[in-house]
Parts: C-alpha cells; structure tokens; sequence
C-alpha cells in the first residue's frame, strides 16, 4: 500500500484527496477523515489497518520503515538530501517549511533540526499540537507522549552539556549496539541519517493524535562513525 494506492481508492468512491501525486497532504488527510466519517470508523484522517481494509487496500507492514500510517515520517523521508544553501545564501525550501508554519527564521545558518522536524509533522499531522518554539531541540521534550525507540518516534540529544540548552531532534529510523539511526535534518547541514551515541539520548516522543506505534525497536548493522556535526 502506498500514498498513491490511498489517493486512487478514495477518488474511486468518491472523495477528492486532490491530485493523485503520492504525497501526504491536507487535501488527503480531509478525504480519508470524510471517507472514514461515511463508514463509522474512528476520524483521525490515518489509514490504519480498519480504514485500509474499508478502502480495499491491504494494510500488512513488513519493513516498518516504508509504514504508510507514519505519514510524518513518510515526510521525512521524501526530504531526504535537502541541504541548506552555501555561504550567506539560504535554501527557500527551508524558509517555506517556517513561513507555513508561521514560525519566524531568518536564514538556514540557524540550526534547523526542529524546523524540519515542525515541518514533517506540521505538513501531514495538521490536529497535532507543536511545542513552543520548534526551533529549540529540547522543547520537543513537551511534544506529544511518551514512548520508546520506535520507527517514527521523535528522539531528542542534548549537544554538549547534557544539563545545558543546546540539543538536536530527529526522527529514530532503527539502532545498534551503540548507537540510534536518526533521519533528521541539519545533519551535517542536511537531511540524512545519522549515527548517534545512544548515551546522548534525553527522551524519545510519540504524536499525541496518533495510535500508539508497535514499540518494537528495529536493529541496524553499523554504517559510518558517530555523529558529531549536528548544529
């Protein structure tokens, strides 16, 4: 099942999800909340295995990673390689996530991982509560619940002093031994996934609209050193 699948089923019986283009937008999150309103199901604008099966699609996950009920982190993923423009110039991409979330920014020589972070969740969980000031890393620690390392989960690190301000947020994607695989952004002054000491952790967040995941943690084979280049 994929975004496209979604948008052809809703078209087909009637509800206009808006281009048939395989990206989770508000115009498909407020078709699947009609469609599931029409058949008495529970209207949280996701397709979860009740309204999959009501659209005629098969809901099975076998790679938690490309689970299309995680339409944030699903966004994430799509940003994959944006970087933050060279020298004193600034990529309008990023300015854009913060201009539609009316967030003041002034330029992506300011760290961006809470933006981004604002923006995969902004774009597609549109009831879901933002902390104050998503630009801070560490105010994600407010967001939503808590759970536990997680596909999709919100991972916020502290940077430096474990007990100062400084921090980064990402979204975890899977782990080893040492270290949590984060896709995040203002990785290396991009969006890319990053291996980061599991010691730095400070709390893992899960939307507060959004079903409780599986909890299952997903293990990785080691690729690359820690990363020490987040801010």
């Amino acid at each position: 099942m994929t975004f496209t699948d979604i948008q052809q089923a809703l078209k087909s019986r009637g509800f206009d999800p808006g281009p048939i283009d395989g990206v989770w937008g508000t115009r498909t999150a407020a078709a699947v909340r009609a469609f599931q309103a029409s058949k008495g199901l529970t209207v949280d604008g996701l397709v979860g295995p009740r309204t999959a099966a009501a659209l005629g699609l098969d809901a099975t996950v076998t790679n938690p990673l490309v689970d299309m009920s995680l339409v944030w982190f699903q966004a994430a993923w799509r940003l994959l390689g944006t970087t933050e423009a060279p020298g004193t110039a600034n990529n309008t991409a990023i300015l854009q996530w913060a201009s539609a979330l009316g967030i003041r920014y002034k330029g992506d020589d300011v760290p961006w991982c809470g933006l981004f972070v604002a923006h995969c969740i902004g774009s597609t969980l549109s009831a879901e509560p933002l902390p104050n000031n998503p630009l801070s890393a560490r105010n994600w620690l407010k967001f939503g619940v808590q759970t536990t390392g997680q596909v999709g989960a919100v991972a916020v690190f502290y940077r430096g002093d474990p007990k100062g301000w400084l921090g980064h947020v990402g979204f975890y994607m899977g782990q080893d031994d040492k270290a949590y695989h984060i896709l995040g952004g203002n990785q290396s002054n991009a969006v890319r996934v990053a291996r980061i000491a599991k010691d730095r952790l400070l709390g893992f967040r899960w939307p507060s609209t959004v079903p409780p995941g599986s909890g299952k943690p997903v293990l990785l084979t080691p690729s690359g050193q820690l990363s020490t280049n987040e801010g």
